[in-house]
């Protein structure tokens, strides 16, 4: 008989609170106690089981109490009101059971993304030209409303202006809890259709925005000798700013060797600044292209089927003249644009969360 979601969720959770006990064991040996790096690694993932083992074994006491009391249930031998009081018991036992299977199902597979209160986000212009641009600064403006409702704090990095108030690009970091759980499923491209305004004849056009969500958790496991791994070049801004900006070589342009990406920074009079803030997007980049590499390891069965997150993949429609928003990957349609631009896509969101769930889960 095959197993179930349930079973192999629950086999998973036993191996990793045996695990957490083994780590536990290790902690307190004197060869560990005087190993310092060895304290501290064990530790953290002594942190990151926590969140699930203590949650499983106070289900796993829920699960006890129901099997004990349908035994009471079931044994003709028990005393008449001890079986009373166990039936009475039974409809709540079992409430409880399965709103704590359906919290551990979440924590297990969100586990990781719970972890990263912290992302780069990115959004650049693609087709289109200035209409292009112009959607950049929506789908700015529309992220940062979405964030202000859910407190995350966001600090604007780098952008780029258009000619007629749009942005060829802008980099923001965002910070909060659980944020890449809520903005993770925005990478991928984004599709316009609107009657732009330097349109005389009414005709609508179809312009593409990319999005990327760049995980950046405290601690990367990515070892960066700036030095040797990356080239840097230095040079005077230019652009607004004042004479500052203009005659001091302030903007900073990084080369990884390796993987061939780069970031500029330009956007401070302090060039200690811009390459402080080009350190962190361009360690955020190497950490996205270091999982992807290992995302293509993987087989393809345990791979989400919510969407890879390329950039190239179209993910939504924004169309306005029918005032609906389509995420492609679910197939759900919002008649309610307006409301879209202005920061409400928690439909949209809890839609693409609990579809990843249900894949995630069923390639346990």
């Amino acid at each position: 008989m095959p197993q179930t979601v349930e079973d192999r969720l629950i086999a998973r959770l036993e191996e990793l609170s045996q695990r957490y006990d083994q780590l536990n064991e290790e902690l307190s040996t004197p060869e560990v106690a005087t190993n310092a790096v060895r304290s501290v690694t064990i530790a953290k993932e002594l942190g990151k089981l926590r969140r699930l083992v203590d949650p499983f074994r106070d289900f796993q006491k829920t699960r006890v109490e129901l099997d004990e009391a349908r035994s009471i249930v079931n044994d003709p031998d028990q005393e008449a009101d001890m079986r009373e009081l166990a039936q009475e018991e039974i409809p709540d036992l079992e409430s409880a059971y399965e709103a704590k299977l359906d919290k551990l199902k979440e924590q297990v597979v969100t586990n990781d993304d719970a972890a990263i209160n912290s992302v780069i986000l990115e959004i650049r212009a693609g087709t289109g030209g200035e209409e292009a641009a112009l959607f950049v600064r929506n789908l700015y403006e529309m992220y940062l409303r979405y964030c202000e409702r859910h407190r995350f704090k966001v600090e604007v990095l780098e952008q780029s202006a258009a000619d007629m108030g749009g942005f060829k690009e802008i980099v923001m970091n965002v910070k909060g809890q659980d944020v890449y759980r809520h903005l993770g499923y925005e990478s991928g491209g984004h599709r316009v259709q609107r009657v732009p305004e330097t349109e005389s004849q009414g005709r609508v056009h179809t312009s593409a925005v990319t999005v990327a969500v760049l995980p950046e958790p405290e601690e990367v496991d990515i070892d960066i000798d700036w030095d040797k791994d990356c080239d840097e070049f230095v040079s005077r801004a230019g652009g607004p700013g004042g004479q500052n900006v203009n005659k001091v070589s302030s903007a900073i342009k990084l080369f990884h060797k390796e993987t061939g990406i780069s970031v500029s920074m330009r956007d401070e009079k302090s060039q200690h600044k811009n390459r402080a803030k080009a350190r962190r997007i361009m360690t955020a980049r190497l950490y996205e292209h270091l999982q992807g590499a290992i995302d293509k390891e993987r087989s393809d069965a345990r791979k989400t089927m919510i969407g890879s997150g390329d950039r190239s993949q179209r993910i939504r429609t924004y169309n306005f003249p029918q005032n609906r928003c389509t995420d492609h990957r679910i197939n759900l349609d919002l008649y309610s644009l307006e409301k879209v631009m202005q920061g409400e896509i928690d439909a949209l969101i809890k839609g693409l969360q609990t579809f990843d769930k249900e894949q995630r889960l069923s390639n346990l």
